[in-house]
C-alpha cells in the first residue's frame, strides 16, 4: 500500500504589490502556484520550504486525484518519510519565470493583454527567494524551520540563509554549488543555442505566431539529461544494447540509450516552455557567491541557520567539491554546518532518489 499523500490540490495566489528584480525591472501582482502538505501548527513553527530544480515544479509530493504519478520528491516527502508531513507543514512553490502556472514568459502580461514571451525580465535566484518570502508572509510563516532543495533548488536554500538569516533555522543544500562552473555555463549555452536555432523559435515570439520550437527544446533536454546521469549508471542501464525494433521512438535510433534520450526529450518538449528554459538556465549560470574563497566567506558570514550540505560521488555536473567549498567557507565563519558525500547511483539526479543514508541524514537534520 502506498504511503503517498493523496488527492493533492494546487493552490494559486496573487501576491499584492511589486517585486523589484535585480535586473532593475519589476513585476506587479505576481501569480504564484504552490502546494502544501501536512498541517501548520498554531505558532507556525513547523513550516518547511521546498525549492525545486530547473525542470521541477510545485508538485513535489503526493498524488493528484485520478492520477497515479506522484510528485518529483515523493520518495522523501510524506507521512513518516524523511520530511515527515505528520509533523511538518511543507510548502513547495513554482518559481516565477517557469511554465507551470506561476507568472512566466507564457503568461499574459496584464498591461499589454499579450503573453510576455521574450520580453519577460531576467530572473535571478535572489529574485526567486524574495518572491518566496512574499509567499511566506501571505501564509503567516515568520520563520522557516527549514529550507531545502537540490541542484538549482539547493542554490535557493543557500540564498535564503544569506538573504534572510533571521527567517530560516536550517538550510539543506543538496547536489548544489555557490556558483556554476565554466563547464556548466558552456553546456547550458549549447542547450539554449539548440532552442534559438529551431526555426519555430522566432526570436522568442513563437506563442504569438501559434507555433512551438519543440525540436529545440527536445535537443536541449537530451543534452541536459546526459549531464544529470553518471557514466556508470548509463553503462549499467543501457550499455551498448540495441533497441528492440518494435519499441523504437524513431527509425533513426540504434541503441537503447538513444531511444531513452529521444523519449525523454520528446516528453519534455510537450510540457516545457522554451523561453522559460532559457530564463531558468541563465539564472543558474549567473548565480555566483564563490568568485574566490574570501568572497564566499564574506557572503556566508551573516548566516545564522544550520547547514546540511550533501554531495554525491557520481555527480559530475555539481561534484562534491562544490559543496565542500560552501562547507569550508562556513567553517571559517563558525557557522554550524555538516558536509556529507554519498554514493548515489544516478549521478546529479541522485538527490531525487531515496537511499537509507540519504533519508537518515535529512531526517536527523530536520528533527
Amino acid at each position: 500500500m502506498s504511503n503517498s499523500l493523496e488527492a493533492i490540490e494546487v493552490n494559486k495566489i496573487t501576491l499584492d504589490g511589486k517585486l523589484e528584480l535585480e535586473c532593475g525591472q519589476d513585476i506587479e501582482n505576481i501569480d504564484l502556484v504552490y502546494e502544501t502538505y501536512g498541517t501548520l501548527n498554531s505558532d507556525a513553527s513547523n513550516a518547511i520550504l521546498i525549492c525545486h530544480a530547473l525542470s521541477g515544479n510545485h508538485h513535489a509530493a503526493g498524488i493528484y486525484q485520478n492520477e497515479e504519478r506522484p510528485g518529483w520528491w515523493d520518495a522523501l516527502i510524506g507521512p513518516e518519510k524523511a520530511i515527515n508531513t505528520n509533523k511538518f507543514f511543507v510548502v513547495c512553490p513554482n518559481n516565477i519565470g517557469g511554465c507551470h502556472g506561476s507568472t512566466g514568459p507564457s503568461s499574459i502580461n496584464k498591461q499589454t493583454g499579450k503573453s510576455y514571451g521574450p520580453d519577460f525580465p531576467i530572473i535571478t535566484v535572489a529574485d526567486w527567494v524574495r518572491c518566496q518570502s512574499m509567499l511566506s508572509d501571505s501564509l503567516g510563516i515568520k520563520v522557516w524551520h527549514a529550507v531545502i532543495g537540490g541542484s538549482l533548488g539547493g542554490m535557493q536554500a543557500l540564498q535564503w540563509s544569506i538573504s534572510y538569516p533571521d527567517y530560516v533555522l536550517k538550510a539543506g543544500i543538496f547536489a548544489a554549488a555557490a556558483k556554476s562552473s565554466t563547464q556548466n555555463i558552456a553546456l547550458n549555452e549549447v542547450a539554449r543555442e539548440a532552442i534559438r536555432k529551431d526555426p519555430n523559435f522566432l526570436n522568442g515570439e513563437y506563442i504569438a505566431k501559434g507555433v512551438k520550437p519543440k525540436d529545440g527544446i527536445k535537443t536541449a533536454r537530451m543534452l541536459g539529461h546526459i549531464t544529470y546521469l553518471s557514466e556508470e549508471n548509463m553503462d549499467l542501464r543501457f550499455g551498448r544494447k540495441f533497441q528492440d525494433a518494435d519499441s523504437k521512438i524513431s527509425g533513426e535510433v540504434d541503441f537503447e540509450v538513444e531511444n531513452y534520450l529521444q523519449y525523454k526529450g520528446e516528453k519534455f518538449s510537450e510540457s516545457f516552455d522554451a523561453n522559460s528554459y532559457i530564463i531558468m538556465t541563465k539564472a543558474m549560470d549567473n548565480y555566483d557567491f564563490a568568485k574566490d574563497d574570501d568572497t564566499l566567506s564574506k557572503s556566508v558570514k551573516n548566516i545564522k541557520a544550520s547547514l546540511l550540505i550533501i554531495g554525491f560521488y557520481s555527480d559530475w555536473l555539481y561534484p562534491p567539491e562544490r559543496g565542500k567549498e560552501i562547507q569550508v567557507a562556513a567553517i571559517r565563519e563558525n557557522i554550524n554546518s555538516s558536509y556529507i558525500v554519498l554514493e548515489g547511483e544516478q549521478g546529479h539526479d541522485s538527490f531525487l532518489f531515496k537511499t537509507e543514508k540519504y533519508e537518515e541524514a535529512i531526517k536527523k537534520f530536520i528533527d
